[in-house]
């Protein structure tokens, strides 16, 4: 099975078409909107161009919160072993992540520091292989990895090696003692969800992190990360 990569880009120039048409609407509060209302929005937008980008993130962050709460479920459940930190963490960070990504490497080391500082927290990791063949490689050894309890062994020996050719990619399954992988289909099924989900949230690359409604692209840092968690958790009372 060929994973569809072009797909997971696909929907940026969607989203950005949903924001421009949303727009007025989420400045006069949603709903029917007479033509006179318009021209004034029209009018006052021209004004004051200034609002514009504050009216967007506004709305995109509620057109993000939409996509996270319909897809959470499955956002949060993590293939066998690829999860970290508490079982019934109050609050779940997902991380679609790929081997060959520089910038989950470079996000590997504040992940783990809020695994050693909050108790409460759990990590769900999604194999999104979307730089090559030696990701996708590297993925379907990963899955078996989480099946058979190896995840973290494998994540950090195949990280800690640098990219994921075929030799680093040897080293790890020897150090985290993987045998073989996973039935075709099962992979398959994994990864074709992972890249389901993605599309669904409009992710752009790796890493595309999800806590509570928020979704944050890239290696956005460690106080980011927390401050995300720390605004799910008290959403949640």
């Amino acid at each position: 099975m060929t994973i569809d990569k072009a797909g997971a880009r696909k929907g940026l120039a969607g989203w950005k078409t949903a924001l421009a048409a949303g727009l007025i609407g989420a400045l006069v509060g949603g709903g029917a909107v007479a033509y006179g209302s318009r021209q004034s929005v029209r009018d006052y937008l021209l004004e004051n161009p200034e609002i514009l980008p504050l009216a967007m993130e506004k709305l995109r962050e509620r057109e993000a919160a939409k996509m996270v709460s319909a897809n959470r479920a499955a956002l949060e459940r993590p293939f066998a072993g690829a999860w970290a930190g508490a079982s019934d963490g109050d609050v779940v960070l997902v991380e679609f992540f790929d081997y060959a990504c520089g910038y989950c490497r470079k996000s590997n080391a504040d992940v783990d520091r809020l695994l050693r500082e909050d108790p409460k927290l759990k990590v769900v990791w999604r194999e999104w292989p979307v730089l090559g063949p030696d990701s996708e490689t590297a993925a379907r050894a990963s899955l078996a990895a989480a099946q058979a309890g190896r995840f973290r062994p494998f994540y950090d020996a195949l990280f800690a090696a640098g990219r994921p050719t075929p030799e680093a990619l040897a080293k790890a399954r020897a150090c985290a003692g993987l045998g073989a992988d996973l039935p075709e289909s099962v992979a398959n099924r994994e990864l074709s969800t992972n890249f389901e989900l993605a599309r669904g949230l409009e992710a752009t690359g790796t890493p595309t992190f999800v806590v509570g409604d928020q979704i944050l692209q890239g290696a956005v840092g460690y106080e980011a990360l927390r401050d995300a968690i720390k605004e799910a958790r008290a959403r949640k009372g």
